[in-house]
């Protein structure tokens, strides 16, 4: 399971499809142009174009199983008890300095950004811990106050292009930095991303180490759902992004895990009609996944893709998204990334083995009636048909999964404020209730989430 901020994960299709110009999205092909503009050639300076800024976070959530216990905490006695109930309360702040780029034909600039939490429920029995959402001791007694350096990386610009060094945030869909606690993740290594093209983007990068949300050292990467908790050395993607029509976004990405699995992805979102009237975004994603060297989570055999269409009238929004696993494991990505762009990656991921879920959602956008920056969505997803049995390799727990199913719902509020002092500050408070069959991997379970992201400028 991976509990994501369910306001802003849920529909993002339909989100996309609700923020659609009132006007039709053009159907005609644009040309291959090279970008007109330099980036580089408008540096000011290392100092001149220098900007401190950050966010803070308040973030709340508190879930109640509705079965048996799912949880478990130590008393101060180092003994160990099952719990109904986990909340988790936190104070996280980002104070990110970014220099500009020097003058000339290569540009220079440094980032670094001091990461820092503080616990604010600190009661061994509430936070049942050690989890990824507080960061506790091995014996569960919580850490009130942590900090560290969440990026510090060097960059080098050439035109449009632009050469990253050191610790920090990507977003592809093999690799992506995850934002759903109080702090995100992100990623050590050295990453290129080039814009010389109007309409065509590049990605290359490769990562050794990963700063996880809730912890203060590097790690190694590891698989999400593998059992055994195999580390590996190196991660590396290529890809690219690339736009023919106005109304059709496309794109293309591969990565290498070191002995883990290569993997492939293909994306595409198009926009037809007028959402004044009825407009429909429609989106695709598929990954094929296949084991790469020593294979240490063995044979790895998984094409996984979802399909999603997005009506539009308006201020409302309906979504409906299908969802299947072809193949006997998980559809897997890495632990602390956000690299599933697939629909119905909610609360649950629906990833079983061999799964087909469906997912039917709804947003009402507020702005057309008077209040801009408030939306309420509500969704509902099954799934069914998860089936381990016929599986082989050692990497992966699921030979107990036969016939499983499970299904989900939530309801959700966002509000952004749109101008003053607090502009660009966003209140989300989501209400989800996941309920599974005995085998499958999630869980019965109750989660109400509140999370409050107040942006703010220094320099």
């Amino acid at each position: 399971m991976k509990p994501t901020t369910t306001t802003a994960l849920v529909l993002s299709l339909g989100v996309m499809s609700a923020l659609a110009q009132a006007e039709p999205a053009s159907q005609a092909f644009i040309p291959l142009s090279v970008t007109s503009t330099s980036a580089q050639a408008e540096a000011k300076g290392f100092i001149e174009g220098q900007s401190l800024s950050g966010t803070t976070r308040n973030w709340y959530a508190r879930e109640r199983a509705a079965r048996g216990p799912l949880w478990r905490y130590y008393k101060g006695d180092g003994t160990r008890h099952d719990t109904h109930s986990r909340q988790n309360w936190l104070q996280g702040t980002i104070l990110d300095y970014s220099s500009g780029f020097t003058q000339g034909t290569i540009g220079f600039a440094a980032e670094v950004a001091a990461y820092n939490a503080i616990a604010l429920e600190q009661g061994r029995q509430a936070v049942a811990g050690p989890n990824n959402r507080t960061l506790t001791h091995a014996d569960g007694e919580v850490i009130g106050q942590w900090s560290k350096a969440g990026q510090a990386n060097l960059k080098a610009r050439v035109s449009n292009t632009v050469l990253t060094a050191g610790r920090h945030s990507v977003d592809t869909p093999v690799i992506a930095s995850i934002g759903n606690r109080a702090l995100p993740s992100s990623f050590q290594g050295v990453s290129l991303n080039s814009a010389e093209f109007d309409n065509l983007t590049f990605d290359v990068g490769t990562f050794d180490k990963v700063s996880p949300r809730t912890e203060q050292s590097l790690s190694k990467f590891r698989s999400e759902y593998g059992a055994a908790g195999e580390e590996t050395d190196r991660v590396s993607m290529v890809g690219f992004n690339y736009r023919p029509f106005a109304s059709l976004a496309t794109s293309v990405y591969a990565s290498k895990v070191d002995d883990f699995w290569n993997q492939y992805y293909f994306g595409a979102s198009h926009d037809l009609g007028d959402s004044a009237v009825l407009g429909l975004t429609t989106g695709l994603n598929y990954y094929k996944t296949r084991d790469e060297g020593r294979g240490k989570l063995g044979a790895i055999d998984n094409d996984t893709y979802s399909l999603s269409l997005a009506l539009t009238h308006q201020a409302h929004t309906l979504t409906f998204a299908w969802q299947q696993v072809d193949g006997n494991e998980y559809f897997d990505y890495l632990h602390e990334t956000n690299g599933i762009f697939l629909a119905n990656s909610l609360l649950s991921d629906f990833n079983g083995p061999n799964e087909k879920s469906l997912q039917i959602g709804y947003i009402l956008n507020m702005a057309p009636y008077g209040v801009p920056g408030l939306k309420f969505n509500l969704y509902n997803a099954r799934g069914w048909g998860i089936d381990g049995t016929h599986y082989k390799g050692t990497g992966y727990d699921v030979a107990g999964l036969d016939g499983e199913n499970h299904y989900e719902w939530g309801i959700g509020a966002g509000y952004a404020v749109q101008d003053g002092a607090l502009k660009d500050t966003t209140v989300r408070a989501t209400y989800t209730t996941h309920r599974a069959s005995k085998a499958q991997g999630d869980g019965s379970l109750d989660e109400f989430r509140v999370v409050t992201t107040i942006p703010f400028n220094i320099l």
